[in-house]
């Protein structure tokens, strides 16, 4: 290059260019060298790109978990918020069919008072026909004995030789007597067929009324049996959904209440013949027992763990089933150790201390052979032997035992079999 060109292309850039020697040659960088600085050059271009990239993939990553955190969040309240309002649906059901039960029973008992009435104003209306009856059976034989006295009244004067003025005398006599009686008599006859009438109209009256009743029975006895039937229907539903015998039970609760007496007993009142009396008291009798039963149901229903151990917020973290090619024999409730746990139902204490694979357990030996079961517990707050009731405290949630993090496992086992405790909670949403 010219040297005044140079000098030009220095005094543009603002620096200094190296002057040259005449003769001088440019250096050169060896060809190894320049391999290698584009080796190296390559190196950081890619560690820059793969650097770009993990960070990048770390970036996605994270705001994926988070998206899947926030949703599992919003879909579990969404699942309290869905199981709240159907637990309120079912107390609310439960406590309309309780209103409608007790409004029918106090129907029943006001019918009832009115069919006593009834029955005791027809026998004051049978017990007046028979009078009336009997005063005019007793004027008719009257009436009969005046006329066989006017024969013999007449037979006599007319064989007697008394004399003819005598004989019209004593005639004139008999027949004002014979009249005085025929008109005594027609008179009683006329009054006996005025209260014969009146009592005809009575009767139909009361014919009229009792078929009122009776109609009213009916309808009463449909709402009733409509009742009754929607009273047992959950219990039966819910006693077959935790596998218990619907009879069995009945049978179970009868021996231990046989006592005699109480305010549930069959209605009792006199029907002399009547058809549909009779079957209303048949209908009545049957009723009775229908609630004999549902006051069965409720007195199993108070003595079996329907309750929920966890009371506080908890999720469920286990089934019921296979796990892990094994069986699990309960359901696990997780939430923080210290979570109070409760008794699902009345019964007494079997078991409190360690066992292996539960940890701190808590066995309830319950009525009509149940037992409850409580594991990994981090506290134990009662004895073997102690009577407890339904929601008493008797522990709290921990982490002992097989479990990979503080839970409730809780069984429910019927006469040794372990059944699924879910059917027992989802049961007793239909009855509480």
């Amino acid at each position: 290059m010219p040297r005044h060109l140079a000098n030009r292309m220095s005094s543009v850039s603002g620096q200094s260019a190296p002057e040259q020697r005449p003769g001088a040659r440019p250096a050169r960088l060896r060809s190894g060298t320049r391999a290698l600085a584009w080796v190296g050059g390559g190196l950081v271009l890619g560690w820059t790109v793969i650097a770009s990239s993990i960070l990048a993939i770390d970036a996605a990553g994270l705001g994926s978990s988070r998206d899947q955190a926030q949703s599992s969040q919003a879909a579990f309240e969404q699942r309290l918020a869905e199981l709240s309002a159907e637990r309120d649906a079912r107390a609310a059901e439960a406590a309309a069919a309780q209103h409608r039960f007790g409004v029918a029973l106090a129907q029943v008992s006001q019918m009832q008072s009115q069919l006593l009435t009834s029955e005791e104003r027809r026998r004051e209306l049978e017990s007046g026909i028979g009078a009336i009856q009997a005063s005019l059976h007793d004027a008719m034989a009257d009436r009969d004995a005046a006329q066989r006295q006017l024969a013999l009244t007449e037979e006599t004067v007319a064989t007697e030789t008394l004399p003819q003025a005598e004989r019209a005398q004593e005639f004139s006599v008999a027949l004002d007597i014979l009249s005085g009686e025929l008109q005594s008599a027609a008179a009683e006859r006329t009054a006996a067929q005025a209260k014969a009438a009146e009592a005809q109209r009575t009767a139909q009256a009361l014919a009229v009324e009792r078929d009122a009743i009776v109609a009213r029975n009916e309808e009463i006895f449909a709402q009733l049996e409509d009742a009754v039937e929607m009273s047992v229907k959950p219990l039966d539903d819910m006693f077959r959904k935790v596998g218990i015998d619907g009879d069995k039970l009945l049978a179970t609760v009868r021996e231990g209440y046989s006592g005699q007496g109480g305010p549930l007993t069959p209605m009792g009142y006199s029907s002399r013949g009547n058809a549909a009396i009779s079957e209303s008291e048949a209908r009545a009798n049957e009723v009775m027992v229908s609630l004999g039963d549902v006051n069965k149901y409720r007195i199993a229903v108070s003595k079996l763990p329907l309750a929920m151990p966890v009371k506080s917020a908890f999720r469920y973290s286990s089934d019921f089933g296979r796990r892990w090619g094994r069986a699990h024999e309960g359901i696990d409730m997780a939430g923080p150790v210290g979570t109070p746990i409760y008794s699902t139902g009345d019964g007494v204490v079997t078991y409190a201390g360690w066992q292996r694979g539960y940890g701190n357990l808590i066995k309830i030996q319950h009525a009509l052979g149940t037992e409850t079961r409580y594991g990994h517990l981090s506290k134990i707050g009662v004895k073997v032997g102690q009577k407890v009731s339904r929601n008493s405290l008797i522990g709290a949630m921990g982490n002992t035992g097989r479990s990979t993090g503080p839970h409730l496992h809780y069984e429910v086992r019927v006469k040794g079999r372990a059944v699924d405790p879910m059917s027992f909670i989802k049961a007793a949403q239909n009855v509480f």
